[in-house]
């Protein structure tokens, strides 16, 4: 993959998220919460400090399932059957989508209290 011109590289990271939208239901829902955050950005017009937080939010969310999403391809790609090592990377990686996740709810809590 090195030394593939840049129009090239995009498409590979194109194809990435499609792939990962089409077989993550986790994803996709990421996705649709992000349009709802969106939608509301809209409908309340709040500051632009607020359109740079919440994209920030939602885009660590994304960020962190995306990961999620191929470390667990990989593990199991790598080691199919079940092993106490692979778990805990799975386990890992999806605390890590938590956590963003819990990271993306308490600004909207602190948007809705301003």
């Amino acid at each position: 993959m090195k030394g593939q011109g840049l129009l090239r590289r995009l498409g590979f990271a194109l194809s990435g998220l499609a792939l990962a939208f089409s077989r993550e239901r986790s994803v996709r829902t990421h996705v649709l919460a992000g349009a709802a955050v969106l939608a509301v950005l809209l409908l309340t017009r709040p500051p632009a400090v607020w359109w740079a937080i919440a994209a920030l939010a939602v885009g660590l969310v994304l960020v962190a399932e995306l990961l999620n999403t191929a470390i667990e391809a990989l593990a199991d790609r790598l080691h199919p059957e079940r092993h106490p090592e692979i778990r805990v990377v799975k386990d890992v990686a999806a605390a890590a989508v938590l956590l963003a996740s819990i990271v993306a709810v308490l600004v909207a809590i602190i948007f809705v209290l301003r």
